[in-house]
């Protein structure tokens, strides 16, 4: 792989096992309390190829912060990423499309999304991303791929139209050598019109691309 021009964001954890992406955002009301309690009392349960907290956080912080408010995940699992993906559209107005190729994750996700009180927020769709991916309609500001890796490059040229100025693509697990993701990143580093840093707080990192 070439030497790439990414900003590397080192983390550096406060507290043993503890980054500060790790922490919750502030409570603001009852929903916020909901939403927390959840995550809280199934820390230990996203098991199924899920992000782990600090990822969700950092995604969180991404939307509230640059007021994105139509969002798309492509692999759901069985509803992590999504709850605060949807936590953060909440405070933005916006909703999230998330797709599942398998039925049962999609179920055991739509019924997290229900008890964490987030089901408004997200369209949950049963179905192959490599086919709906392409013919999603509309416009967006965030895009979140944690599906096949091999696939993801795919996934980035099929968004890459339908991605706003000053959008944000997130790819999970791009510092693990799993075949597609070098090409996926050797793509992405190749074009003018993004501008990627690549995060190692968590176990296998996330590349954060801006759109010009």
């Amino acid at each position: 792989m070439k030497c790439l021009k990414f900003s590397i964001l080192v983390i550096v954890n406060l507290l043993i096992g503890t980054s500060i992406f790790a922490q919750f955002p502030e409570i603001e009301n009852d929903f916020d309390r909901k939403v927390r309690l959840f995550l809280e009392d199934n820390a230990n349960n996203w098991k199924d190829m899920n992000v782990p907290l600090s990822d969700g956080k950092i995604m969180y912080d991404i939307i509230v912060e640059n007021g994105y408010k139509n969002a798309v995940e492509i692999g759901t699992s069985t509803g992590h990423s999504a709850i605060w993906i949807a936590w953060a559209l909440s405070k933005t107005g916006g909703k999230l499309i998330t797709i599942e190729i398998d039925k049962n994750r999609y179920m055991q996700a739509k019924a997290n999304f229900k008890k964490a009180g987030v089901a408004k927020y997200i369209e949950t769709r049963l179905a192959d991303a490599h086919k709906l991916v392409p013919e999603l309609p509309g416009k967006y500001d965030f895009v979140f791929s944690d599906a096949d890796k091999y696939w993801y490059k795919n996934y980035f040229i099929a968004m890459d139209t339908k991605l706003k100025s000053g959008g944000c693509f997130v790819a999970h697990n791009t510092l693990m050598r799993i075949s597609g993701v070098d090409e996926f990143l050797e793509y992405i580093d190749s074009l003018e019109s993004y501008e990627t840093i690549i995060d190692n707080s968590g176990p296998s990192g996330i590349s954060i691309s801006y759109k010009k």
